[in-house]
């Protein structure tokens, strides 16, 4: 009887600790989730820069195409078209690393998805697991129940003699 209430109690610690687990899980989940949407949000804002970037790249060439053109006439052309060149390689310079950090980002973002697969796997095991201690402690209730009615009829048979 001891060792029956024993195996119980130590059924119910260890569904409590499943049940532990599976929250922590569920949580690192959420956790990883709110970091990917994170992510992606600063994805479509990097991704936003890199086109108003292009745009202005476009309309600075295009600047850079008609003052060159013109810029055989006089000196004050040349030096306004020196600067543009220097302002299209500045933007360059930030498309470029807009890009690479565009490209940092969708690998980080790849990560994160990893991570969050293998933290929802986490979770579906451990459900999986407190779905069978669930079992486990139902059957070993029904068992305690007949048990505890055989020893009732027992008694009650002793009692009789």
């Amino acid at each position: 009887m001891d060792r029956i209430k024993d195996r119980m109690n130590a059924l119910r610690v260890e569904a409590d600790n499943a049940v532990q687990r599976a929250e922590t899980a569920e949580s690192k989940c959420k956790q990883l989730e709110q970091e990917l949407y994170s992510k992606e949000q600063e994805i479509l804002s990097l991704n936003h820069r890199v086109t108003v970037l292009s745009a202005e790249l476009e309309k600075a060439e295009a600047k850079v195409t008609e003052l060159k053109s013109t810029s055989e006439d006089s000196e004050q052309s040349k030096t306004t078209s020196e600067n543009l060149v220097r302002k299209v390689a500045l933007l360059e310079e930030e498309l470029d690393a807009a890009e690479k950090n565009v490209k940092e980002t969708m690998e980080k973002l790849r990560q994160v998805d990893v991570k969050a697969e293998h933290f929802e796997r986490q979770v579906q095991r451990v459900e999986q697991e407190r779905d069978s201690w669930e079992k486990k402690y139902e059957e070993m209730q029904s068992k305690y129940r007949a048990s505890q009615a055989e020893l009732d009829e027992l008694v009650k048979t002793m009692e009789s003699i």
